[in-house]
């Protein structure tokens, strides 16, 4: 496909989200979005329902005035800047996202408004390839003064990743050639003062894994460079102090080779270790990997909620201390669960270990997929783990950053689902789908038949012909016995949860792999450090996090509901029910008031036998689906019949 088309027909075979195929430090290799077909009844409706999600949200980029941000630059509007400083990230995460979903075929509608939105980004760029319209035009003289606060190269990083993301799908050039302008203005600037070149960091990170795609997809050296250099300068205190947060809350505390924890901002820090990981994955620096191990294992071990979602602090959603994880008051922002799984993805592709790819599908499932309604027109910001029925998705934010980062994340699907490695395919997602994937110059078509996530069983089929591994992933929740058979015959190999079975054989067209996962209901409990979870229990069943809501609990008071744990319940298929989900129902009890609290907040220990209560049946839905019916509260940790 030519390089300057700017017209979509069909999707490229290149369109990657991540390219490793050169990395010379990955352990796996990327497959195209355009490979895969996802044919479920989870994610594949959402992509389809993807042109009221992506023309809903065009609406609101007009409504609230980030397009006009641009054509006030271009002369085509006098009104004054709108929104905040970093607006214009929303108009490049909303290209990319529009770039993903153009791989599902061509669509009118939506390259027509991709069309004239880059023709606006082209018009708005200055001759040296500045481009950010809070500076453009009244603010010349404060460009590139304050990058702690700024955010002038978070907003050129996804600029980069909305061009790359549009070349690879569309083979069009046009947004490629002004991110290109931008990114060789931001390498001839900044960098080490021996060099001549302005020491700096952003204070919002982004433009690192940016710039490593951009390399990756260019070959350029340049930006590679960069990428390192801006990992490396960070720690430093290149940032100096803010007005109100620390150095810490930028990361800029202690260089990354140091690090321990995760601290600070959420989405800055999983942004900066997404980016560390790519300069890994090309520089290979042991160094940074172990960093990055050091930081992922404390913060899956003392920093995460069961939802799989991160940032306990609504005070600048941060990262918290060691077990400080509320539930009513979570943050957990959508855009630092997609931050998250990028950074899982990256370390997936340098590890192969199956614990990346474990939390790639909690996080999916449990902490992105409750960032938007079942609608595709509404979102949450914050995904706290209990409510009172006032918290609702709404259509957008003054600080919008999470509703175009959900669509870029599902359009780009996919491109999630398999990867591949020297003599191998694997298996990271379960989802009915097909696939037409290449392996060492040989065509491999997978059919993959399941109901999962609401069910263990999955079938594989494969069309070729010849000797290679396939890795599937047994998740670290399948503690009850995984099977696994080639043909109807016992697969032979070990299923060790958290693992990846690597079959090796000569596969022959239309062998049949048949693996099925038990997913009884499980009860976790937490770390008694997290106290307020103390004599409570979270219920999931295989992958997903389940809820009560009121909804389905008249004049019940959710946090006196009590659970028996000696009788888990049940699990049973609603297809008319949020779009289709499995519930769990069983028996509880809900406990009668203390009336010896009354007027009291504290008193001496009773130790008298436990509450009467009355018994009630209880229905859980899947957490991501909660907020979709009438409002009202939600509770996920729940008291049990050992609890006082």
């Amino acid at each position: 496909m030519s390089q300057t088309q700017t017209n979509h027909s069909t999707p490229v075979t290149h369109s990657v989200v991540t390219d490793t195929a050169a990395s010379p430090h990955a352990l796996l290799r990327p497959v195209p979005v355009s490979a895969v077909t996802l044919k479920d009844d989870l994610f594949a409706p959402r992509l389809e329902n993807m042109l009221v999600t992506l023309t809903s949200q065009h609406e609101q980029l007009e409504a609230t005035g980030r397009l006009d941000n641009f054509r006030r630059v271009t002369g085509d509007s006098d009104k004054l800047f709108q929104g905040l400083y970093f607006n214009d990230s929303d108009v490049y995460k909303w290209l990319e996202a529009v770039s993903w979903a153009l791989v599902r075929g061509p669509n009118q509608t939506l390259e027509a408004l991709a069309n004239e939105v880059i023709a606006l980004i082209e018009a708005a760029q200055d001759h040296d390839g500045y481009l950010n319209t809070y500076f453009s035009l009244d603010r010349k003289t404060e460009r590139w003064t304050n990058l702690r606060d700024m955010h002038e190269m978070y907003c050129a990083g996804h600029l980069i990743q909305a061009a790359v993301a549009h070349q690879r799908v569309t083979g069009s050039d046009r947004l490629m050639r002004v991110a290109r302008r931008n990114a060789d203005l931001i390498c001839a600037k900044f960098g080490p003062a021996e060099s001549g070149r302005q020491p700096g960091v952003c204070g919002h990170e982004e433009i690192e894994l940016a710039l490593v795609e951009l390399y990756r997809q260019t070959g350029e050296t340049s930006y590679l460079e960069t990428a390192c250099y801006f990992i490396d300068a960070r720690g430093h205190g290149l940032l100096g102090p803010g007005t109100r947060f620390k150095a810490d809350y930028y990361q800029d505390h202690q260089p990354l080779r140091e690090l321990e924890q995760m601290v600070g901002h959420a989405v800055r820090a999983l942004y900066l270790n997404a980016g560390a990981t790519d300069v890994y994955l090309e520089r290979g620096d042991k160094t940074v990997l172990a960093a990055l191990e050091r930081m992922w294992t404390h913060m899956t071990s003392r920093q995460m909620y069961v939802s799989s979602g991160l940032g306990a602090r609504h005070d600048g959603e941060a990262f918290g201390e060691d077990f400080e994880l509320p539930n009513k008051r979570a943050y957990t922002e959508t855009c630092a669960a997609i931050g998250s799984l990028m950074w899982d993805w990256r370390m997936l592709k340098a590890t192969g270990q199956a614990r990346y790819a474990d939390l790639i599908e909690a996080t999916l499932l449990n902490a992105i997929l409750p960032g938007i309604s079942l609608g595709g027109r509404d979102y949450f910001y914050e995904n706290p783990l209990e409510d009172d029925g006032g918290h609702r998705r709404q259509p957008w934010f003054a600080c919008a950053c999470c509703p175009p980062n959900v669509a870029r994340l599902l359009t780009s699907l996919p491109g999630y689902v398999y990867s591949l490695s020297e003599g191998g395919i694997w298996v990271h997602l379960y989802a009915q789908g097909s696939a037409n994937l290449e392996l060492n110059n040989q065509p491999v078509r997978i059919e993959q038949r399941t109901h999962y996530p609401w069910d263990s069983k999955i079938e594989l089929e494969l069309q070729t012909e010849g000797e290679f591994s396939l890795h599937l992933r047994i998740p670290h929740w399948c503690e009850s016995g995984a099977t696994l058979s080639v043909n109807g015959k016992d697969g032979g190999i070990n299923l060790s949860p958290g693992s990846y079975a690597e079959l090796r054989r000569v596969w022959t067209s239309g062998d049949l792999v048949k693996l099925e996962l038990p997913m009884p209901v499980q009860f976790l409990e937490s770390h008694p450090q997290i106290l307020e979870n103390l004599g409570r229990v979270a219920v999931m069943r295989g992958p997903l996090l389940y809820c009560l809501e009121g909804v389905d609990h008249a004049d019940v008071n959710l946090r006196e509901i009590e659970l028996d744990l000696r009788e888990p319940p049940l699990s049973e298929w609603r297809p008319e029910l949020l779009a289709g989900v499995t519930v769990l129902r069983g028996a509880a009890r809900v406990r009668q008031p203390d009336q010896a609290w009354q007027h009291r907040l504290y008193r001496p220990v009773d130790l008298g036998p436990t509450r009467p209560g009355t018994a009630i049946e209880i229905t859980m839905v899947p957490y991501f689906a909660w907020a979709n019916r009438e409002a009202g509260p939600m509770q996920i940790w729940l008291h049990h019949g050992e609890s006082a």
